[in-house]
């Protein structure tokens, strides 16, 4: 493992989901102890998005973005909000120079899939539509996120491309959870890792899916067909259980003749990243940022 990461292995808190309410809460107070980020040079504001119930979004607008990230936080599909999202998002938006449009998903096991994905493709219509308002591109949408933001990031791509839906110029999966399967080899083996242990990703997906058996749009890794997606960027950690699961995506769609850039950052765990004094982390965080700029001024 990377020695400065190591250091804090010990500090570091895992995750428990056998108490979704207790989780979220002991999340929001971990989320509200970080360093809060200098958003001087942006211009934030929280905001509903019409649907059955409303969407909450806060949206990041750096000078003279041109194009959009919708933005989808980890959590397991269990735990976050725009709140407890707000440090990445913003570096997000300073780094990529892009609108950030932070959604506020709903969660399960109160909302079990397909609502988080529902809130998702409703806030990527929404913000396609009112591109013009919001300050961007309507031709220059990514669609991005860490962990299950990662699953619905990619599961939103295979719905617009189904649905013929807004056009997605990129989409970014970081350490995304896609499939609840868990029968690669890190899946198999990471039974003890850092943050997320194998359990407590197969608790996150039985609360996800509840009695819904999975399908692509619950678990992307499942699709068959991955032509015809947006470009990726697909970053994993070396030490996570979902960190296979991505690799197979990624070498997929390449198989699929869809362009992508793969990061495997050795050293790593799941949410490592976290860990912002890490050399690896401001890394992992620029790659990020440089790779949306890129797809998002240039295209790929």
């Amino acid at each position: 493992m990377d020695p400065e990461l190591e250091a804090f292995v010990p500090l570091f808190p895992k995750a428990d989901l056998t108490d979704p309410v207790a989780e979220r809460k002991r999340y929001a107070e971990l989320a509200a102890a970080r360093p809060a980020p200098d958003t001087t040079d942006l211009e934030v504001e929280d905001h509903l998005v019409p649907a059955d119930p409303d969407v909450p979004v806060r949206i990041y607008r750096p000078r003279g973005a041109g194009g959009a990230v919708i933005w989808l936080h980890g959590g397991g599909y269990v735990v976050g909000d725009v709140d407890t999202e707000h440090a990445w998002a913003a570096r997000v938006a300073q780094g990529s120079g892009a609108v950030v449009i932070s959604v506020g998903y709903r969660t399960a096991p109160e909302d079990p899939f397909p609502a988080a994905l529902d809130d998702v493709y409703t806030v990527l219509l929404w913000a396609a539509g009112h591109a013009a308002e919001l300050g961007f591109d309507p031709e220059r949408i990514a669609v991005a996120g860490h962990s299950a933001g990662g699953g619905l990031a990619a599961a939103v791509a295979l719905r617009a491309r189904d649905e013929q839906g807004p056009r997605i110029r990129f989409q970014l999966l970081n350490e995304a959870q896609l499939d609840n399967r868990q029968e690669t080899w890190s899946q198999r083996n990471f039974t003890e890792t850092p943050w997320v242990t194998r359990d407590i990703a197969a608790l996150s997906w039985r609360h996800y899916l509840g009695s819904t058996t999975a399908t692509p749009y619950a678990a992307a890794g499942r699709a068959e067909d991955l032509s015809g997606l947006p470009p990726a960027y697909v970053a994993t950690a070396e030490y996570d259980p979902n960190r296979d699961d991505d690799i197979a995506y990624a070498l997929r769609l390449l198989q699929a003749g869809v362009s992508v850039e793969l990061h495997q950052w050795p050293g790593t765990f799941h949410g490592s990243q976290a860990i912002l004094s890490a050399e690896i982390s401001q890394r992992q965080m620029a790659a990020i940022a440089e790779a949306l700029r890129r797809a998002l001024t240039d295209g790929m």
